[in-house]
């Protein structure tokens, strides 16, 4: 299992946007919610953290430290094509997954591009759902909670010969720029191996014909976290977001996007496309 740390790392101090403290039972809205009641019922606190540039470690394990770059070629050329998308990058994820987990079966169930906001506003607790265009999410969180990443499994495999058979199964993320290095809001993930358990809280997320779980991250000093400062196009971020097994692998992987300290002018807008992939041991 990787020991991978950096003793003397290069990186950022940025503020990173914690759940509060006195936070409970926090519920947020991907829809315009009723009259009267807030997008968000909790409040975040942004903390000033250390973000590590990872291009140092050279012995990453997504079942250790819970995320791996890894050198991903696409053969899609236009992402804003979503029948590419589908038809070609999914394909590739399915590939990239298996190779990466030593998993038998995998199956891509959803994606969503992003992009950043022309008058680049800095980061809002999350508000990334609430325009035309999806924006960088900057409220930390897991997209699965020990509860939803289970129903996820039994919603997406439906085949009850190899769900018998299934030895543990885990959900990955796989995320990368479409706009090669990014300037201004690049991803910050947190090693799983520095949160503990405690320190995640449900949060319910209202759509409109469901509700969902995503787990939100309690601030302590410990926490350590890390982004790719000269991660290229050709690089995917491969982070898990749930794994079924409890002796010990990452489970985990809590992130979210940051506004970098100094942002040039002539910054390319951060635009991104993120996957979610279901893989299977049997």
């Amino acid at each position: 299992m990787s020991t991978a740390t950096l003793q003397n790392p290069a990186g950022v101090w940025a503020p990173l946007n914690y759940l509060a403290d006195d936070a409970r039972d926090p519920v947020s809205y991907a829809f315009e919610p009723p009259p009267g009641t807030p997008w968000e019922s909790a409040h975040y606190s942004a903390r000033r953290s250390f973000i590590a540039d990872a291009g140092q470690l050279a012995d990453l394990s997504i079942d250790s430290n819970g995320f791996q770059l890894v050198d991903a070629p696409t053969a899609v050329h236009n992402f804003d094509d979503v029948d590419e998308i589908t038809s070609t990058y999914y394909a590739e994820a399915v590939e990239l997954a298996l190779a990466l987990t030593g998993g038998t079966h995998a199956y891509v169930f959803d994606h969503l591009v992003r992009e950043r906001d022309a008058a680049r506003v800095p980061l809002d607790f999350g508000r990334a759902e609430r325009g035309a265009t999806p924006a960088a999410n900057g409220r930390i969180h897991n997209d699965y909670t020990e509860a939803s990443g289970r129903r996820r499994f039994s919603m997406v495999l439906r085949d009850a010969d190899l769900i018998a058979y299934a030895q543990h199964f885990s959900i990955l993320n796989i995320w990368r720029s479409l706009r090669g290095v990014v300037q201004d809001t690049p991803l910050a993930v947190a090693d799983a191996r520095s949160v503990a358990a405690d320190e995640l809280v449900r949060g319910e997320v209202r759509y409109p014909r469901r509700n969902g779980e995503i787990y939100l991250l309690r601030h302590h000093p410990r926490h350590r976290w890390y982004y790719f400062a000269d991660m290229q196009a050709s690089d995917a971020l491969v982070f898990k977001q749930f794994d079924s097994r409890t002796d010990g692998v990452a489970r985990f992987t809590p992130h979210s996007a940051f506004d970098l300290p100094e942002i040039p002018p002539s910054a390319p807008l951060r635009k991104s496309l993120e996957l979610r992939c279901l893989v299977v041991h049997a």
